[in-house]
């Protein structure tokens, strides 16, 4: 493994959802920690499931691994960090200012912008702080998907530039109060990242087109912000000694030889190792010592028509979703499990049955464009791109707020726009004018990975909040986003998730988090079932026997209704492909 050898202190793994990141940097910190080095694991992801992958609770405190000597892990839980935060803010006016005071300071708090902050916080001491790491030889970073960490890694530059010019903090959900006094360890943080001989970014990717051309890009910005000691790992390569005798796996080998063929010219000078699919989940020490190894497959039966589920297909789902003639369908889940897909076959199904349909994206990775590959009637398509909605809504409060100041108070209106938490706000009120629109007609919206969709639905939920509050007494009738979110005659939630144990996992805590805030989620869409695709290969077979108990869970304790996906031969993109698969009848 060319990204091990003479590992720096840091090392970062980041990469589309659903690559392998958690995987691959838990094996590391396994191999560098029974290998005498003192090791911590850090997530950066809101939706962390490192605890899940070593059986044990971690949460938002360093808690030594039990089974590996020398490692420790921890999850930096937003939500924790941004209620210890706030204490530090609100605490000391409690008992000195009126109890009004204070709940408008915690409302004030209770955004999204103040979880970034406290959480980005966090990941900065850990760089920087030698009272919280020295113990540790290596600290390994299991990040966020893309997006999220691309965000994550730029906010010092961005944080210490706000901080030099700056003055304001009307833009903000919550105050910039505490920042200042960060500004060293933000700069320091800035340095660390920078430093080569003390940082390295490991970008995981798979074997396909979509995915390395989004790390390309990811390459390109990190090294734009100075992160340049870059390595590449492409995970989970079918291995083409499967290919012989059935065309399910040929498909595949042929599908990801062209992929890797056709690398972007950006990743070919990198550092590059490739790790071959394995028959079994990635969950546990054992299999997380074999992740780099080669290990040979064991041969397995064939599926019989009775191993199998008689499960209902994706174009069930769309039948009742089409009855209500209009309405918001919410696509969400881990990363990489194929939101961006399943939303644009359920968008272009209910295009084709003459029903007015706008397709949309949260995620900042997502590639609507590139999945559908052509038009439709009905079916308008757009992308809450988080620069563009960040740039308009700057625009607006100037042409708006900033008419009415004389030239000195624009500039100080300037600066406080380009506070990085603008653009909290300017997403929040691009997602709630698209949603505005289920009331006439279907809005079907591929969202972001789980916890960048969780931190969206955190500031929907504070708007509710604030907006409830200053209704308070009012006889007049009111509507939120949150409310139509909560209203199961206006928005559908489909979980999406693969017959794996870690993203039914997350997708089962994702559900209980919906829950809570009063969303209940409307089905569950299992995608690129193996077992489904009934194949013949060796280890794709291992692979279907493996997902069997993952389909039972899904049907028998977690969804009221679902659908299964099969994993096909040749990929979901273009219109025509993406109605055969909801309709369920892709063929090879």
């Amino acid at each position: 493994m060319e990204f091990l050898e003479q590992a720096p202190r840091f090392l970062f793994f980041t990469g589309k959802g659903g690559v392998g990141k958690t995987s691959i940097a838990c094996a590391t910190a396994i191999r560098l920690a029974e290998g005498g080095r003192r090791v911590l694991l850090v997530s950066t992801d809101p939706a962390s499931n490192v605890g899940q992958v070593f059986g044990i609770a971690i949460g938002n405190r360093i808690t030594p691994v039990p089974a590996v000597a020398n490692l420790a892990a921890l999850e930096i839980d937003p939500q924790a960090a941004a209620q210890l935060y706030r204490e530090r803010i609100v605490g000391p006016a409690r008992g000195s200012l009126p109890a009004e005071e204070v709940r408008g300071m915690e409302e004030q708090l209770s955004g999204a912008c103040t979880t970034e902050i406290a959480a980005f916080d966090e990941f900065t001491a850990l760089l920087v702080d030698s009272s919280l790491t020295a113990a540790y030889e290596h600290i390994i970073f299991d990040t966020a998907p893309t997006g999220h960490t691309i965000r994550l890694l730029q906010l010092p530059g961005a944080w210490s530039g706000f901080l030099e010019a700056g003055k304001g903090d009307a833009s903000c959900l919550g105050p910039l109060a505490g920042l200042d006094k960060q500004r060293e360890q933000y700069r320091a943080a800035v340095a660390a990242l920078a430093d080569p001989q003390r940082t390295r970014l490991v970008l995981v990717a798979r074997a396909q087109q979509a995915t390395l051309r989004e790390v390309a890009r990811t390459h390109e910005e990190l090294a734009a912000i100075g992160l340049r000691q870059q390595y590449l790992v492409i995970n989970g390569v079918l291995p083409c000694s499967e290919a012989a005798g059935d065309p399910l796996a040929a498909a595949l080998c042929e599908r990801e030889a062209a992929a890797l063929a056709a690398m972007p010219e950006a990743l070919r000078a990198l550092p590059c190792d490739q790790l071959p699919l394995k028959a079994f989940n990635l969950v546990g020490l054992d299999a997380l010592r074999q992740l780099f190894a080669a290990a040979p497959t064991a041969a397995a039966p064939l599926l019989e028509q009775a191993d199998l589920l008689e499960a209902p297909s994706l174009a069930s789902l769309v039948d009742d979703i089409a009855a209500d003639g209009h309405g918001l369908v919410m696509l969400m889940g881990k990363g990489g499990v194929g939101k961006t897909t399943l939303a644009a076959a359920v968008a272009v199904e209910l295009a084709k049955r003459g029903l007015p349909v706008h397709l949309t994206t949260s995620d900042p990775a997502a590639h609507l464009a590139e999945t559908l590959e052509g038009s439709l009637d009905n079916l308008t398509v757009s992308r809450i791109d988080p620069h563009t909605v960040t740039e308009s809504y700057r625009q607006h409060v100037m042409d708006s707020k900033g008419a009415k100041l004389d030239e000195q108070g624009r500039a100080l209106l300037a600066e406080d726009l380009r506070s990085p938490c603008t653009e909290e706000i300017a997403v929040f009120q691009a997602f709630s004018r698209v949603i505005r629109e289920a009331g006439r007609k279907f809005v079907v919206m591929d969202t972001a990975p789980t916890g960048h969709t969780l931190l969206l639905l955190d500031a929907t939920g504070a708007y509710h909040r604030e907006i409830a509050r200053q209704m308070e007494g009012s006889s007049m009738r009111f509507s939120t986003p949150m409310m139509q979110l909560q209203d199961p005659r206006q928005t559908k939630v489909l979980l999406v998730t693969l017959a794996e144990t870690t993203p039914v996992l997350e997708a089962a805590n994702l559900q209980a988090d919906l829950r809570r805030a009063g969303i209940q989620p409307w089905a569950w869409v299992i995608n690129n079932s193996v077992a489904a695709a009934r194949p013949r290969s060796p280890l794709l077979r291992l692979r279907a026997r493996n997902e069997l108990a993952e389909i039972e869970a899904v049907a028998n304790r977690h969804a009221p209704r679902y659908a299964v996906v099969p994993l096909l031969e040749q990929e979901p993109i273009g219109v025509q492909r993406l109605l055969q698969l909801a309709e369920g009848a892709v063929d090879g």
